[in-house]
């Protein structure tokens, strides 16, 4: 089994006008000697403007959420071969955001991943507890029936990325205690397995939950953890290549 690259994944969310776009020139440089990958997923209306500041460079830019069909009558939406043809490489799919806002089921996320797939793209997908399934002492079994719900089967590292987010630590301040964040990636790596076989020691599974520069060496030293799913920290390209620094 080859090693695992790591991957730092900034989600600017609904954030980003043409003038954020020098952040997008700003990483891009300084990710120059990075040993892992660095990904933007700016709004679907930065994605075209952003693949071609990219251009040189080793950033891979992606898009934040897509549609379950590659066309039709969905007035607003944007499909995952959209983001292809813009020069995307990836995409968001079942952020909590869009499971807790827009009432998205694992079934729903699943056929997300799978048109991800079909356009060429990777699909970074999200599962993660909420703090009452957390005080209930049900964060294992969560994300356990959320990779059996939301992953595709023969999912492969090339097209499958896994980013847990706890869903009560997003853009709050607060993360899990190292051994928790720990724990949660072994389980994941364990349920993959049954649904992807031995490729699932290649699967990389990025951790998500309010990582800036200060906290994310700790975290990304983790043996399980291959990465991070940034927020906020993103917007800010000081900030971003803080973490990118302490993925090595």
């Amino acid at each position: 089994m080859a090693a695992r690259k790591s991957l730092v994944a900034g989600n600017w969310k609904m954030n980003g006008l043409r003038g954020s776009l020098g952040e997008v020139v700003a990483v891009g440089k300084g990710i120059a000697g990075a040993s892992c990958e660095v990904a933007i997923c700016p709004p679907a209306t930065l994605i075209g403007a952003a693949v071609e500041i990219a251009v040189g460079s080793n950033l891979i830019i992606g898009g934040q959420d897509c549609h379950a069909e590659g066309a039709g009558a969905y007035t607003g939406d944007i499909s995952a071969d959209m983001i292809a043809d813009l020069g995307g490489k990836l995409v968001i799919v079942g952020h909590s955001e869009r499971r807790a806002g827009y009432g998205e089921t694992d079934a729903m996320v699943r056929a997300k991943a799978e048109a991800a797939w079909r356009a060429g793209l990777t699909s970074v997908l999200c599962i993660g507890e909420t703090e009452a399934e957390r005080r209930g002492g049900g964060t294992l079994d969560v994300l356990a029936q959320q990779i059996a719900g939301s992953v595709p089967q023969r999912a492969t590292a090339d097209k499958l990325v896994v980013a847990y987010e706890p869903v009560w630590a997003i853009g709050t301040g607060l993360t899990p205690s190292e051994d928790d964040i720990a724990e949660a990636h072994a389980h994941i790596r364990a349920k993959l397995a049954e649904t992807s076989g031995a490729e699932a020691g290649s699967i990389r599974i990025l951790y998500g939950g309010s990582v800036k520069p200060s906290n994310a060496g700790p975290i990304l030293s983790l043996g399980e953890v291959d990465g991070a799913l940034v927020g906020g920290a993103s917007l800010n390209s000081a900030d971003f290549l803080g973490i990118v620094a302490a993925a090595g």
